[in-house]
């Protein structure tokens, strides 16, 4: 279930808000002796062990429906993107071609995900999310028709990638705004890295399975039955017991929400310096993804198929995701989360930079599962950050001006990398991208960057 959203980020801790006509106070972490927005003071947890809060939001019927039928169709869009990678790169041999449907599959979440948390806000977000199944299962099944009659080109793929783009830009919001209703307020946070852990479990699991279903029965079916896995949401969202849609009274102009948000996080200088680390972050070490089809058939070239290199990479990296995923989870809120934010990002840089030297499959299979611990820990440090210090407000539309700030790194970068490697070759290209990164990092961190050292 491809939602919109990085994927480690799938749920905000409140519905989506609409943008107030003037900015907020100036706001401050919370606090046991702060208030809510209606006056009521914050709900105080009882104190539970790491292992008691793994799986609490499961016990929520509504949650466990949703989560289980998001974790089958995240498998089956997963088994889609290495299938379609691999099919990519048979078609053309191009690291840019590679780039070009990672951008063009972005391009629709860019353009029309902002308005997309708006429309989520007035409308009915069940409908909405029910239709992007629709949206995405054909343009899945589409693509599985055209290659099984032969009749597949790059341009086509490259259309059904940005169809399914749109689909997700107006589903990825309302699954966001969805997700509180579904938990209590004081189980979201498991809600969150539970969704995180799904999504993460079916990166391993996807690639996998999209190998074994190439090798025995043909690409066209990984597309087939991806399409049909969008099924089994578009079942879950008819068995959820939620309250009726309540449309908001005299709602403003789409224009004006967009430009306070905005205007709000610009001015704020701990939203504004997070948002734009995440697109930098994306932009330079989100590539080095979109190139595993060309790692596996070019560089690693010793021992088993392309597609079985290519499915093990893919794994590892969510593999490696699921477990900084369940570390940062563990660790819940703690001190100093600025400084290992940017420890972390110098780290992510030196893996990336690892991954791009190494010419053995084994090495390099654990060197991507190391950037995937660390990449899911710098993003849900950074998501933390964001949740702890947007106001309650104004907190939907601040996510999803993060959201794309953050996606959008991943397409760009994709997009200006893949062009640089087919010229000098997709390792060089990595490899000073990943110095650019650490570099940044560790120069915020040497001067004891002030917004971050504060959080």
């Amino acid at each position: 279930m491809a939602t919109g959203e990085p994927p480690p980020f799938p749920g905000s801790p409140i519905l989506i808000p609409r943008f107030p006509r003037s900015p907020v106070p100036p706001f401050q972490l919370r606090s046991p002796h702060m208030t809510l927005a209606d006056g009521s003071p914050p709900e105080v947890e009882e104190t539970r062990g790491w292992h008691q809060r793994l799986g609490v939001a499961l016990t929520h019927r509504n949650f466990r429906i949703l989560w289980f039928a998001a974790l089958a169709s995240t498998i089956g869009t997963w088994m889609q993107s290495f299938a379609q990678s691999y099919l990519i790169y048979s078609l053309t041999a191009s690291n840019f071609y590679l780039g070009l449907d990672s951008f063009l599959g972005q391009l629709p979440i860019l353009l029309f995900m902002l308005i997309g948390g708006v429309v989520a806000d007035r409308h009915d977000r069940r409908r909405l999310l029910t239709t992007s199944q629709y949206i995405q299962a054909t343009s899945a099944l589409s693509l599985a028709l055209l290659v099984a009659t032969g009749h597949v080109g790059i341009t086509a793929i490259f259309m059904l990638s940005f169809l399914s783009g749109c689909g997700q830009a107006f589903g990825g919001p309302a699954y966001q705004a969805m997700i509180p209703s579904l938990v209590p307020r004081r189980d979201l946070p498991n809600a969150i890295a539970l969704n995180s852990t799904q999504f993460n479990l079916s990166r391993v699991l996807g690639p996998v399975a999209g190998a074994l279903v190439l090798s025995w029965i043909g690409v066209a079916w990984c597309f087939t039955l991806n399409g049909l896995s969008f099924f089994i949401v578009i079942i879950a969202l008819t068995m959820l017991q939620l309250a009726p849609h309540v449309p908001h009274v005299n709602p403003k102009r789409i224009r004006e929400e967009l430009k306070s948000g905005l205007r709000f996080v610009r001015d704020t200088r701990v939203l504004s310096t997070l948002t734009t680390l995440a697109f930098v972050t994306t932009f330079l070490a989100g590539p080095i993804a979109t190139f595993f089809p060309s790692f596996a058939t070019s560089v690693l070239t010793s021992g088993h198929s392309p597609a079985q290199r290519l499915s093990m990479l893919m794994a590892a990296q969510g593999l490696g995701a699921i477990v900084g995923a369940l570390i940062i989870g563990s660790l819940g809120r703690f001190k100093h989360m600025g400084r290992a934010l940017l420890g972390g990002q110098v780290l992510l840089g030196v893996f990336v930079a690892c991954v791009a030297a190494s010419r053995s499959l084994p090495l390099s299979v654990l060197l991507v599962f190391c950037y995937g611990i660390c990449s899911m820990a710098v993003f849900s440090m950074s998501f933390s950050l964001i949740q702890l210090t947007a106001p309650d407000e104004m907190r939907g539309g601040i996510l999803s001006i993060y959201m794309v700030a953050l996606r959008g790194g991943f397409p760009l970068g994709g997009l200006v990398a893949g062009a640089f490697a087919d010229r000098f070759g997709a390792p060089r290209v990595m490899m000073v991208s990943a110095i650019i990164l650490s570099v940044i990092a560790a120069t915020l961190l040497v001067r004891r960057h002030s917004t971050l050292f504060q959080l």
